[in-house]
């Protein structure tokens, strides 16, 4: 018996693998969704529960005229891990109550999460189904040098801080292969259909 409430489909990928392309193919089809990272930078600039701890652990200078200091807490964070860990701490769980909210509020069949670190943060555990969108590293290397301007050496470096490809595909239900071969829209249209399918049953 389908059931009212929309499942919950995250969508992850490396670094230049896409995954917005894909969710824009989603977003198409009329399907909503809630992009993780964005959100997390607004809500570290405007939850202000968020903002006290932040000010906390980083000191008065985490924030510059109500904007987050990103260099002050990137130079902080990276002299201590532990400081990055922490953070992690405090914005993952926001995040989470803030989808939760937005998620009470579509009508959808299934909603989409779009998020890089899906598994690293273990938000892919309140998901019903996983989508990881991938493309082999030298294509995504050089989609990010292109869009990014960072040199090779940068994007290895992101790359080697990322969960594997091989990690993240094992742990998924269903995967779009984003390598300028495959057809991006077919994949997406089969996707969509096989979770309409599961949600009637």
């Amino acid at each position: 018996m389908p059931s009212n409430k929309p499942l919950l489909v995250g969508i992850t990928g490396g670094i230049g693998a896409g995954k917005s392309i894909v969710s824009k193919v989603f977003e198409i089809l009329g399907i909503p969704k809630y992009e993780a990272d964005t959100r997390a930078k607004w809500l570290m600039s405007n939850d202000q529960k968020l903002v006290q701890s932040i000010t906390s652990l980083f000191g008065m200078e985490a924030y510059q005229e109500g904007e987050l200091n990103r260099k002050h807490i990137a130079a902080k964070a990276f002299d201590d891990k532990s400081l990055l860990g922490q953070l992690n701490q405090l914005v993952h769980p926001a995040v989470g109550h803030d989808f939760n909210s937005w998620a009470q509020i579509q009508s959808t069949p299934y909603i989409l999460k779009e998020a890089a670190l899906l598994f690293e943060t273990g938000s892919y555990k309140d998901l019903d189904k996983i989508i990881t969108v991938t493309a082999p590293e030298s294509i995504r290397i050089q989609r990010v040098i292109k869009r990014d301007q960072r040199t090779e050496e940068q994007v290895k470096a992101i790359i080697s801080n990322q969960m594997s490809e091989e990690k993240k595909l094992a742990q998924s239900d269903f995967v779009v292969t984003n390598d300028n071969e495959h057809l991006v829209i077919e994949q997406v249209l089969n996707i969509h259909q096989t979770l309409l399918d599961q949600i009637s049953r």
